[in-house]
Parts: C-alpha cells; sequence; structure tokens
C-alpha cells in the first residue's frame, strides 16, 4: 500500500494525491460513505459505483463484530465477498461506539472495554490486541487502531489520562497488528489515531507519538464532537504540522461540506461521516446551490430538478415537488432519492477540489463556492 502525493495548492496545505491498495486506486482528498454494517443505508453498491462514484466505503469493527459476527465473515472470505464491494474498504475500530452506545455499563480498565452490546445486553471485552484481530478477519484494506474517545468538553487532566491509555493501546496494536499475516491474501494497513481533545499540546505529543510509529497513513479523532468549527481547524493544523506530510491523514468523522472544504485546505486528505445519508433520510438534501430543506411547503409546486449541476442520476430523474411528496408521505424511495443524491453530491465536492488543487487554484475556488453552498434555501 503506497501513498503518491501528485500536488499541492500555492495558497494552502491542500493537496491531491492516489493511495494505492489491493483493491483499486484511492485518488485524495476523498470523502467515504459510512456503511456501518456492511452497507450504505439505503443505498445499492451499485449506485455506490456508478452513480455516486465512491472510491472506498467504511464498515465498523464494532457493529461487525456483533452482528454478523467474525465467523460468517470468515467464512464468506471477508467483508468484500460479503457484500460485493470490489473496491477498498476502511473500517473504524468501533472505540467510539463502544463508548457512545452501551451506556453506563462499560469499564475501562489498562486491558481494555468490557461493555454490554447495544442489542441484546450480551457482555463483551474489546482490547486493542482482540480489536485488531476482528479486523484482520474482517478484511479491510484499512484499519484503524483502539482509541478512548474521551468527551469533547473533557477537562485537561482527563484528557491527558485518556490519550496516555490510548497511547498504550496504540503500541499495542501495532505489535499485535505486526505479528499477524492478513487472512485472504492481501495486504491491510493500520492507522494509528491521533487524539488529545482540544488541548494542543496533547495533541502535539499525540501526533508524535503516532508519527514515530512510521505506518502509511494517520487518523485524527475525536473532534467535530461539539467544540467550535475554529477549534477543530486549529487542532488539525497542530497535527498535520507534526505528521509526515508524504502519508495520507484521515479526519474521522467530519462533517459539513464547509468543515470538508476547510480541512483540505488545512493538508486532510481523507473524510468520512453519516451526514449526507442521516440528514437526507431527514429530508435535508445538499447541493451546488444551497441546502434545501424538502419537506419546506415552498417545494411543494417546484418541478424543477433537484441540482442544476445534476451530480447523480437521480437529479434528473426527480423533481423537487415529487420528492417533497414523498417524504411528507413516509415513502422510503424519498430517503433512497435523497441518500444518493447527496453522496453524490459530497463525492462531487472532492473532485472538484482534487481537480483544483490540481490546478493550483484551490484557495481561489474554496472562496468563491463556499457562500454558495452553505446558504439556506
Amino acid at each position: 500500500m503506497q501513498y503518491t502525493l501528485l500536488a499541492k495548492d500555492k495558497n494552502s496545505e491542500a493537496r491531491c494525491g492516489v493511495l494505492s491498495t489491493a483493491h483499486g486506486e484511492i485518488r485524495t482528498p476523498i470523502f467515504m460513505p459510512v456503511g456501518t454494517v456492511g452497507a450504505v443505508k439505503a443505498v445499492h453498491m451499485r449506485e455506490l459505483r456508478e452513480d455516486i462514484r465512491a472510491e472506498i466505503i467504511l464498515g465498523n469493527t464494532y457493529h461487525l463484530y456483533l452482528r454478523p459476527g467474525t465467523r460468517v465473515l470468515e467464512e464468506a472470505g471477508g467483508l468484500h465477498r460479503f457484500n460485493g464491494w470490489e473496491r477498498p474498504i476502511l473500517t473504524d475500530s468501533g472505540g467510539f461506539q463502544v463508548f457512545s452506545l452501551t451506556g453506563t455499563g462499560r469499564k475501562i480498565t489498562e486491558e481494555g472495554v468490557v461493555f454490554r452490546s447495544h442489542i441484546d445486553g450480551s457482555k463483551h471485552l474489546f482490547t486493542p490486541e482482540g480489536v485488531m484481530d476482528v479486523q484482520r478477519s474482517i478484511g479491510a484494506d484499512i484499519v484503524m487502531a483502539f482509541d478512548e474517545c474521551p468527551p469533547g468538553q473533557s477537562d485537561y487532566r482527563y484528557a491527558k489520562r485518556s490519550l496516555e491509555l490510548t497511547q498504550r493501546w496504540l503500541e499495542r496494536c501495532v505489535a499485535r497488528f505486526d505479528a499477524t499475516e492478513p487472512r485472504y491474501g492481501y495486504e491491510q494497513a493500520l492507522f494509528p489515531i491521533v487524539q488529545g481533545c482540544v488541548y494542543r499540546d496533547l495533541r502535539e505529543r499525540a501526533a508524535e507519538h503516532a508519527a514515530a510509529l512510521d505506518r502509511t497513513g494517520y487518523a485524527i479523532g475525536g473532534l467535530a464532537v461539539g467544540e467550535p468549527a475554529e477549534e477543530m481547524y486549529a487542532m488539525i493544523e497542530v497535527v498535520n504540522g507534526i505528521l509526515p506530510k508524504e502519508k495520507p491523514r484521515y479526519l474521522m468523522g467530519v462533517g459539513t461540506p464547509e468543515n470538508i472544504l476547510e480541512a483540505i485546505g488545512r493538508g486532510v486528505d481523507m473524510f468520512d461521516c453519516v451526514m449526507p445519508t442521516r440528514n437526507g433520510r431527514n429530508g435535508m438534501i445538499f447541493t451546488t446551490e444551497g441546502t434545501i430543506n424538502i419537506k419546506n411547503r415552498k417545494w411543494e409546486r417546484d418541478f424543477t430538478g433537484l441540482d442544476p449541476l445534476a451530480p447523480a442520476y437521480v437529479d434528473g430523474e426527480y423533481t423537487k415537488a415529487y420528492l417533497h411528496h414523498l417524504i411528507k408521505a413516509d415513502e422510503i424511495l424519498g430517503l433512497q432519492i435523497c441518500s444518493v443524491h447527496n453522496l453524490a453530491f459530497y463525492l462531487w465536492l472532492v473532485r472538484e477540489a482534487r481537480e483544483h488543487i490540481a490546478a493550483g487554484d484551490f484557495t481561489a475556488w474554496k472562496r468563491g463556492l463556499l457562500p454558495k453552498i452553505t446558504r439556506r434555501l
């Protein structure tokens, strides 16, 4: 697995490149649709490939471990064969879900985290070694280290203690990963996760520790969890000033179109977020002219397409009035249309960013585009 840096913007830290994997090339900057349980909600794999033009999707270790379970995935030959997605896959370690879904019954120790399933209450233990083994069984091209995800507004003392635990767990993840082999005959890469909340010295310490481990790429976690956007951007700048420039950087769980463009300008290469599909299922669509709440009555008799630039086939086939009707009628097709459109818009956005980085005018393009796409229509 190799990352090749192709171009850099003249007036920012934005860059474009190619990450080569066993399941194909990923052109960066890239947005990765979230397929938590091995499926992107309400979207077929064919739509992801041909209409949305996704180059990589995500799965989640916590959810896939609970169901269908590693035994089924191993019998299938890994997640690629199980779900029919032949392009690259990244798996989150499940750390965030362990802390966000399992309630107060979980217990954090040096060994790992004991938690109860949000599905049936059964008791489980996640350790750094165990999470590496599960991700070997899933067979993702890129796997994440197991970390503690402290609340965004944690005080300094808690954030420091949490980071120290995460760093010890990271070293155990690396040791286990390097001591084991891929199950399905192709290479996997382990990305460390840089934590530290909004404390500059902790972020610096975490980035230096992760960089010293010399992995294929790196992730930035623990942001977009309630802190002001400017604090998020400041932490990105701190971390990316330390992480190797020749390696890809992945900002986890971010975010709005504006967040993505601002982070690209600060040197981030990879993104994921549930916002396109989650907000879409609630009637919000992102377009090249602004954001639309399709539930609003103003769209009841608007017989124009969803987006004049038509990032997806649904933009030419359906009108705002029809989509308004579907959403108001609780018709599942409406959720599908919104999800396909929003994901296609996000992939359009990063493709455009790549082109303008290569042309050297990314900053000027971003400055002109942001006021347009962030409008509420």
